[in-house]
Formats: C-alpha cells, sequence, structure tokens
C-alpha cells in the first residue's frame, strides 16, 4: 500500500515478545511513517502524540495476547457454574466492529476495547456491596442460535466488572478535569461524553446496594 508520496512504506518493525518496547503493547497503534520510520500513538496517553514503536515502555504497559489469555482461562471457569437466574438475550456483535460512541472515535476495535475493560479487573480499593438479592446468583447468556452454547457468569464476578468500569471513568474524569493542555471548552465536550456513559449504565444500578454508589448521568437520559 503506498503512502501519500505514491511510495511505498517500510513493514512495520517486529521485536521479540520478551522485548519491553511500545510496540510490544496492545496500546500502541501505528500511524504513519516519517523521518524516524513508523510512528504511532498511545490510544490512553494521546498526549504523547506520534512515537515510534521502539520506545520504552511506561507503567501503562500492555501485553499483547495477555488479555485474551485471561478471557480464556475466565470464560473455563465461568462454564462450570450452573444456578437458577435471570435470562438476559443479547445479540451477537462484530469483535473487529470499531468503537464509535456517539461521535467519539476510539481508534480501536470492540474486542480491543473488552480486552482493556478486562485489564483493569482486579485493581481499585474496597468494592461496593452487590445488593443482597442478587448475592450467589448467576447471569445467563442464551445465544440466539440453537446450535451455540450458551455461558453463565456469576453474578459477582460480573458485577466486579461492572464497578471496575465505573471507577476508570471517575479516573478518567479527575484526569481530564485537571489535565494542563485542555481548554474548558474541551473538558466540557469530554464530560458531556462520560456522562453519557453513565446514563448508559444507569441499567446496572439494580445491582448495587446503596444509591451512593450508582451510575449517575444526565438528568435527561434518567
Amino acid at each position: 500500500m503506498a503512502d501519500g508520496t505514491g511510495h511505498t512504506p517500510p513493514p512495520l518493525p517486529v521485536f521479540a515478545p520478551t522485548e519491553k518496547v511500545c510496540g510490544n503493547c496492545k496500546l500502541w497503534a501505528a500511524h504513519s511513517v516519517d523521518h524516524r520510520g513508523w510512528v504511532g500513538v498511545c490510544r490512553l496517553q494521546a498526549e504523547r502524540g506520534l512515537f515510534p514503536p521502539s520506545a520504552p515502555v511506561c507503567n501503562k504497559f500492555f501485553p499483547r495476547g495477555v488479555a485474551a489469555k485471561l478471557a480464556e482461562e475466565t470464560s473455563r471457569r465461568e462454564r462450570s457454574a450452573r444456578n437458577v437466574a435471570p435470562v438476559v438475550r443479547r445479540r451477537e456483535r462484530d469483535p473487529n466492529e470499531a468503537v464509535d460512541l456517539e461521535g467519539l472515535e476510539l481508534n480501536m476495535t470492540r474486542a480491543e476495547l473488552m480486552e482493556l475493560i478486562r485489564e483493569a479487573v482486579g485493581e481499585g480499593g474496597e468494592a461496593p456491596p452487590l445488593a443482597n438479592k442478587w448475592e450467589g446468583g448467576t447471569l445467563k447468556l442464551v445465544p440466539g442460535k440453537a446450535d451455540v452454547q450458551g455461558k453463565d457468569i456469576p453474578i459477582d464476578a460480573f458485577f466486579h466488572k461492572i464497578v471496575m468500569v465505573r471507577d476508570k471513568l471517575r479516573v478518567m474524569e479527575q484526569k481530564l478535569n485537571a489535565h494542563p493542555k485542555l481548554s474548558d471548552a474541551e473538558k466540557v465536550e469530554m464530560q458531556s461524553y462520560i456522562t453519557r456513559i453513565y446514563g448508559s449504565l444507569t441499567s446496572f444500578n439494580l445491582m448495587f446496594r446503596d444509591k451512593d454508589d450508582f451510575f449517575v448521568g444526565s438528568k435527561t437520559e434518567e
């Protein structure tokens, strides 16, 4: 594939799996070619601008393939649970579908976004309590096709993931509000997207025991 100058760009550099470079990080995405060769962006630290994949890793390093392996192990454990619980039907989504939150292009696929969410599981402080009626319950995912196997997920494990999403959103809010390079108008715009995300997650409020832990969107979305 030729670039804007009509020249064919060089192939992306390949690193050994053990090398601690940004090119081995799931968060680094190739963007273009300049005098340094291929350069890309960090999906979590856009303020870094464009930099080569040979750059040394930071404390956000997310090795490629790690989250997928963890997801497979979690799936095997969750299939062992078989309890009576509410039935939730969902349509299948393409894991390679680009994520677009009401016009906010994240430059990543749905599968990549889910890997980032899985990477967050296990972090954070004291978790809020689950509503008593859900304790010990199971969430059943029933596919629309009869020849596809369903999935059982312990509600407390699912609830933990929802809590981690909430906590990460709160951290994102704090970082946006304290960001030195964003104007007030840009902070307000980004905050509006986060508020919409909160609004989309209010359906999970029934899982929290205490109202103080609820997701809160805009008044029109509630």
